[in-house]
């Protein structure tokens, strides 16, 4: 990240990344030069580390300087636009490892929009929206990035009104990460109404029947409009359970696309591209697209095709062989997983991202996520329960209702599930805290780490596994883990 120069007498650049400084007047020639390469646009991206937040706007100083402009161009613009920052070399993200233990890393990944700290759960918004839930409401709860689906929001609202309003970002008044998926996972999920082929997939509108052509280029292109920090690449999606030809097709022309999906990304200095593993449960075709997507050097990486109905062991086994071929400075990504076990393995074998509708679909049909599993409040028996859904939950819903409470509205009005929604997506965004469950020790031994050798079960889980932010190996005796 840039910063080109601050409001005084005497302006500056500092360069953050480079640690250097130098004049105004160079300073100027590097912006000019940047503008010539295409390495920034007229359009700016401004992040403010204090308050995390972005602000895009037409900077009338990048139309001094692109019109040939220099030695007048401070003159002309107003003393709040001289700070600003872009971009350098089209890069948009940065990945820190803060800490380590032995595959399990915490880190920082910075985006245009927010500074996240991994492991990481994004909540699903469909169509921009948590359903029930304010932006406020996620803010409240911790909420670092939310998921937005190409092809619903391309249905409607449409793209282009998203982009007129100044992006999705300000069109649902959200400040902080945004991610959007490619439209892929409708050829699994709306399958009966897609017809896939080396141009792309064709989709039949479940809103008014009509037909939709999703390829690469037009994937990208909607979500160029959209505006989200991380977008995605289209692959051609399978469901793990598939086996034959139909896999190892799926898996090539991914990435087939993956290369149409790069030429045809025109934002890559405020929109990082990442590209997604297929291959099924085939560890040959799965290794052939790891190296392919990492000879590409894109952004990040996603895990895709997994948590589709295959066993627990194939599905941890391909998450490790993934995630070992992948870059080690590059955020990783499993899609489509939820469920708090299936974080841990995954976070363990090296993995930093996830999402899934279940914490919040599992709501609307009244259970509760606790660190015991879940806590059905449809049942009878929690009709007179006084009790808090969690004692040791700090939500605003284990604060303020009982059990019997949301009992009675799960049962009869909407409040239930946007109750257990806000409960349920809080408890994602701490998980794991508090004490270790024998089930999470056992997934750790399937991951190559015993727990009970390295610390106390009281102690594991609020040092080691509080990933964000902390540096996990100064945490754990070092005589019993090293």
């Amino acid at each position: 990240m840039v910063n080109l120069w601050k409001t005084g007498e005497n302006p500056s650049i500092d360069i953050l990344n480079l640690k250097l400084r130098t004049t105004v007047q160079q300073g100027i020639k590097l912006l000019k030069r940047s503008l010539q390469e295409g390495h920034a646009d007229r359009t700016t991206t401004s992040f403010d580390p204090n308050e995390s937040k972005v602000f895009t706007r037409r900077n009338p100083l990048m139309w001094s300087l692109n019109e040939g402009s220099n030695s007048n161009a401070l003159k002309k613009v107003p003393a709040r636009w001289l700070e600003f920052n872009f971009y350098l070399f089209s890069m948009a993200l940065r990945f820190e490892v803060l800490g380590r233990f032995n595959r399990a890393r915490a880190a920082r990944l910075t985006l245009p929009h927010f500074t996240c700290q991994t492991p990481l759960f994004m909540p699903v918004g469909t169509q921009g929206t948590i359903k029930g839930l304010t932006t406020d409401q996620l803010e409240e709860i911790g909420c670092q990035i939310i998921l937005g689906n190409t092809y619903h929001l391309e249905l409607r609202p449409g793209s282009q009104l998203i982009d007129d309003l100044g992006g999705l970002h300000k069109f649902m008044n959200w400040k902080r990460a945004l991610l959007t998926d490619s439209g892929g996972f409708q050829m699994v999920s709306l399958l009966h109404l897609a017809d896939i082929t080396e141009e792309g997939v064709t989709f039949q509108s479940p809103v008014d029947g009509k037909p939709m052509l999703l390829t690469p280029e037009e994937s990208i292109h909607i979500q160029n409009n959209i505006g989200a920090d991380i977008i995605m690449a289209l692959d051609d999606v399978v469901k793990t359970t598939i086996t034959g030809p139909r896999i190892e097709e799926a898996m090539y022309r991914t990435l087939r696309w993956i290369d149409r999906c790069i030429a045809a990304h025109k934002k890559p200095d405020v929109q990082n591209l990442f590209g997604i593993v297929q291959g099924g449960l085939d560890p040959v075709l799965r290794d052939i697209c790891v190296k392919g997507l990492v000879e590409r050097n894109l952004p990040g990486y996603a895990i895709g095709g997994l948590a589709g109905g295959e066993d627990k062991d194939s599905f941890w086994r391909v998450v490790a062989q993934c995630t070992a071929g992948l870059p080690e400075d590059k955020p990783r990504y499993v899609m489509g997983v939820g469920y708090p076990l299936d974080i841990v393995v995954c976070s363990a074998l090296g993995a930093d991202m996830y999402d899934c509708v279940y914490p919040t679909r599992t709501a609307r049909f009244g259970t509760a996520l606790v660190p015991e599993g879940v806590l059905k409040l449809k049942q009878n028996a929690m009709a007179t329960d006084e009790r808090p859904i969690d004692p040791t939950c700090p939500c605003m819903v284990c604060k303020n209702y009982t059990r019997a409470y949301l009992h009675c509205l799960v049962t009869k009005d909407a409040m239930g599930s946007q109750l257990l929604s806000y409960h349920n997506l809080s408890f994602m965004m701490r998980f794991p805290k508090g004490d270790v469950p024998k089930w999470v020790r056992n997934a750790m031994v399937v991951a190559g780490i015993d727990i009970s050798e390295c610390c106390t079960p009281a102690k594991y889980p609020r040092d080691a596994m509080d990933a964000p932010g902390t540096d996990i190996p100064e945490l754990l005796p070092p005589t019993k883990c090293s």
